[in-house]
Formats: C-alpha cells, structure tokens, sequence
C-alpha cells in the first residue's frame, strides 16, 4: 500500500510538473526572428501537418508541444488553413487562437500555366476564403464583367499566386488576373519580333498557350515557337496533340487516338489550316515572349525524347527516324 501510495504522490507531481511546463510553454514568446513573420497554414491540414508546416517555417522548434497543447485545449478539429501574420512575440496559446477563429491576414489563389479556364474556375470554386459570387455565370457573363468583349475566356486570364483580404469576391481576382494578362499580352506584343505571322496580339496569345502545352522543358520554348512558325509560314498544318485534345473535350480520356486525329473539330490543327480559333489554355510570361520572340531555325519537325526535352528536325526524313530512335526504341 506504502508503495502504490508513493507511487501515486510521484504520479501526480510528475502531471503537476508537466502541467506547470506546458503553461509555461503555452504562454511564453515564440521570438521570431523578423518583427513580423508571414505563413502560410495549407487546406485540408491537420494537427500533426499544421505543427509540421509550423516548424517547417521557423514558427516553432519541434511540433510535438503544440499538438499536446492543441489536444489539451480542444483545438485539434478547429484549426483553419490561410495566410497569418504572426506578430514577433506571440505565444503558442495566441497563436493556437489566432488558428482556432481563422484570423488569416490574406488568402491566397495559384493559378498554373497550362491549365484551362474551367480549371480556374474550379480552384476558384474550392476556395474557401473567396467570396463566390460567378459559380452560376456563364463565360460571356464573367467577361463582360472584367470588360472584355470576347465570349470565350481561354488565355484571357494571366497565370499567378494572387493574395486579398478574406471574403474578397472572387470576380476581383478575376479582374486582377484578367488585367494583369492583357497589360503583359501588350507589353510583349510590342517588343515582338519583326515578320511574324500574327495578324494581332490574340493570335499570338494563341500560340502561346500552344507553346506552353508543347514544352516540357523550358529552354526550349524559343523552339517550339519557332518550329511552329515556320509551319505557318509555308502553309503546313500546326500538327499539335494538344489542340486536338483541347477540342476532345470531356471525350479525352488520356490517350489520342488515329480517329480522334481525323475527326474534324474547331481545334484539330491535323485537319484544319493555321491557328486554333482561341487559346487552348493559360499561357505564362515566359511561353509569350517565346511565341513573340522566337527561335531563328530551319526546323519543322519535333518529337519528345522521353525526358521531356525533343529532338528537332529540318526534314520529314530526319524526323521519321527521331520517330524511330526516341519513340519507336529501336
């Protein structure tokens, strides 16, 4: 009895112990290095991930004590992913708050180069710190708000990280966006090269967004653009997978068929002469100054080395036996 006695009286000031620590931790300043330190708490995290991304940002040493901590006040299921700004002293029990009421300074939004209009509106959609407002507008309704005159929004809108205050609407970002492509789109189409064969800027932002699905490896954007280019110029046909697929549609399931390079669509550059009629997807900065400032080259005729990067060829002979060499592997 004497022994379970004392057990129990080291039990309970080992949890005094323990208890009196983990206040002393919950309270005391974490000492940021900078005055004020931006982070960023990702979607769909939990404790363990929130602590880990925690110390993965200099915010905390080890993520062990904060989970204890979250555990103990109950916070584990309440904690929400945004962007903070953590003063220089807060403490793990004001920063645990400042998680548990979703007091983030700003969202934020990513939008890829190569993805679709629909693809943004999608991420857009999922975004939990806009303010939806477009989810039951059509394209044409969505850019006669940003001030566009087109009816169809592919390419239209520049790819970026946007950050805004929480609850922003999200037809702001679209107009950020919008603006922010057609101020570069301007900017380039100015400085392009001489003698190409675009009839306007749109045309060129069209193949742009074809370059950039095309490239896998980015040196070889100038390339691409060039090799295309040179297409046009003598009345060849673009020839290019990825505005087939484009014009698939939901029809795409992950491979191009020999019937699918023969059915006729708007965007089936195997079947029709000269440029899709619209973007195929959002090009970036670097595929606009590619297809506005492209390679000097000979060059018709590319096929994918396998690791991203082509072989280019001035001749259908030379390109059959790439064909043979990177594709056929013998």
């Amino acid at each position: 009895m004497k022994s379970v006695k004392t057990w129990l009286l080291v039990a309970c000031v080992a949890l005094i112990g323990l208890s009196a620590w983990l206040a002393y931790y919950a309270v005391t300043p974490l000492n940021l290095a900078p005055s004020s330190q931006e982070i960023v708490i990702q979607p769909k995290s939990g404790l363990r991930s929130i602590a880990n991304q925690l110390v993965a940002q200099g915010v905390i040493q080890e993520p062990w004590r904060f989970i204890v901590l979250a555990k103990l006040l109950n916070k584990e299921s309440t904690l929400q992913a945004g962007n903070y700004t953590l003063n220089k002293n807060v403490s793990p029990y004001q920063l645990l708050l400042s998680l548990n009421n979703g007091k983030a300074t700003q969202g934020s939004i990513t939008f890829i180069e190569g993805r679709t209009f629909a693809q943004m509106r999608e991420k857009m959609a999922r975004n939990d710190a806009l303010k939806q407002t477009v989810t039951n507008l059509s394209e044409a309704e969505i850019l006669k708000l940003v001030g566009s005159n087109r009816t169809k929004a592919e390419g239209l809108f520049f790819p970026d990280t946007f950050y805004f205050d929480r609850n922003t609407a999200d037809t702001v970002i679209l107009q950020r966006s919008y603006d922010a492509m057609q101020s570069k789109l301007d900017a380039a189409w100015q400085k392009r090269a001489p003698n190409l064969p675009y009839k306007n800027s749109y045309e060129a932002l069209i193949m742009a967004s074809i370059v950039e699905k095309e490239t896998g490896k980015a040196s070889e954007r100038p390339m691409i653009a060039g090799v295309f280019i040179n297409r046009l110029r003598v009345g060849m046909r673009l020839q290019t997978d990825p505005t087939v697929i484009y014009g698939m549609g939901v029809e795409y399931q992950g491979n191009i068929r020999k019937k699918d390079l023969l059915k006729d669509t708007p965007y089936n550059t195997y079947t029709r002469d000269g440029l899709p009629p619209t973007p195929i997807a959002m090009p970036g900065l670097a595929a606009i100054e590619a297809a506005l400032h492209p390679e000097t080259t000979k060059a018709l005729y590319f096929v994918g080395k396998g690791d991203g990067s082509h072989a280019f060829s001035n001749s259908l002979q030379e390109h059959n036996r790439a064909v043979v060499k990177y594709q056929l592997k013998k």
